[in-house]
């Protein structure tokens, strides 16, 4: 079938706490897919919701990532956060080509053996937080700073330009509109000092991901300097977002659920399974992303999608999808495995999720086990949210111990 029905204007704003927003569980109940009208950009787009219709789109190669480029796409953001030539608006098989060779530096065995490293990176942050003592902001000594020096330690870009990069890219995530021109300078500001990193490593390798990239082959192929500059940009846009994120709101969710962080205390050996339920639960950020674009007419669940039509997914209504997760507003550390889309799905999905996994499980569990007696130094009703950005975390979490 195909609606004329008015597009549902989605502001995708709220922003209270980890409740889960209600227009998205208003779009769950009309059914997988709707139209809705996002705060930026010339046209309206359908949004898939379920489980299964999110599956589907994400390997559907009628319906392309690349080709969004060139339009006025809708968006959360004034000015859109990826660069054209990002592997996250590529469609096979150039994004598989990319993907395959920028992964190797992502291995799971190459990230055990950063591992070491990212546990000094979170121990020195927080000698620092126990040497301030009590009580004190979390987000300021450790979820904010951690998953920065990490991405940007294990890059190798020099330390005393990491202050400089946390400021440019919290510009690319601002909703606001006045935004738009300042976010796209420093878009073309970021990708030019990538760049140079690059043809520097090229000269002189060295322990780091950029090195590594550069030596990644697929027989004679290999990652041009451009293309690893961009994805050296999409690197330290996700590694400062995401893990940023889910830090946060992971504590603040063992903090302030007893019962959860007794389980943790009790089975240390679970963070693992904990660190994905909650992964699974929490709603990381406000809205959706990257859209697709139909090269031709699709037919998904019974409804027709146009060619030209745009279409986004939600992967935060698909991981509380009930025909997937039996009682999905719950936290359920017996949960039986049935892998989340919180790092994405398909050829779309983060290829550094081994690393991401990595910070929060050494973030979270060396925390726990250097303060035990870790709890809210405030009632929760005076956390103040994120308001102003696509993410969904608090802006500072006052902690005592």
């Amino acid at each position: 079938m195909t609606t004329d029905e008015e597009p549902r204007t989605c502001p995708f704003d709220y922003s209270h706490a980890l409740d889960f927003d209600p227009e998205l569980a208003a779009l769950m109940e009309r059914g997988s897919l709707t139209r809705i009208r996002l705060p930026y950009g010339d046209a309206d787009a359908w949004l898939a919701t379920d489980f299964h219709s999110v599956q589907q789109i994400t390997v559907d190669r009628r319906l392309s990532r690349a080709g969004i480029m060139g339009h006025d796409y809708p968006r959360m953001t004034p000015e859109p956060i990826v660069s054209p030539e990002s592997v996250n608006v590529m469609d096979p098989p150039q994004s598989s080509r990319v993907r395959s060779l920028a992964s190797q530096a992502f291995a799971q065995e190459r990230v055990d053996g950063m591992r070491e490293r990212i546990v000094r990176l979170a121990d020195s942050l927080l000698d620092d937080m126990a040497e301030e003592g009590p009580p004190t902001d979390l987000v300021r000594h450790l979820s904010d700073p951690f998953p920065q020096h990490t991405i940007l330690d294990l890059l190798g870009i020099p330390r005393d330009e990491w202050p400089r990069m946390r400021e440019l890219v919290l510009k690319l995530l601002v909703t606001g509109r006045d935004n738009k021109e300042a976010a796209a300078r420093v878009k073309t500001d970021l990708t030019s000092y990538f760049l140079t990193l690059v043809e520097q490593r090229r000269r002189t390798p060295g322990n780091d991901i950029i090195s590594a990239m550069i030596a990644a082959r697929d027989g004679e192929d290999q990652l041009d300097d451009r293309e690893m500059a961009v994805m050296t940009l999409t690197l330290v846009l996700s590694g400062q977002d995401t893990a940023t994120c889910q830090i946060s709101n992971i504590v603040y969710l063992l903090l302030t659920r007893p019962e959860l962080m007794d389980h943790l205390k009790r089975h240390p050996e679970t963070l693992p399974e904990v660190i994905h339920e909650l992964l699974r639960y929490i709603p990381f950020r406000k809205g959706v992303g990257i859209p697709r674009i139909a090269l031709e007419d699709v037919e998904l669940d019974g409804t027709k999608i146009r060619a030209g039509d745009f279409v986004h997914v939600s992967y935060l209504t698909a991981n509380r999808d009930p025909a997937r997760y039996p009682d999905p507003h719950a936290i359920d550390f017996g949960r039986p495995h049935a892998p989340h889309m919180t790092f994405g799905w398909g050829g779309h999905r983060c290829i550094g999720v081994p690393l991401a996994l990595a910070e929060l499980e050494v973030a979270v569990g060396r925390l726990l086990e250097r303060f035990p007696r870790l709890r809210l130094a405030v009632p929760p009703e005076k956390i103040q949210w994120d308001a102003k950005t696509i993410r969904r975390f608090p802006v500072e979490l006052p902690v005592t111990w």
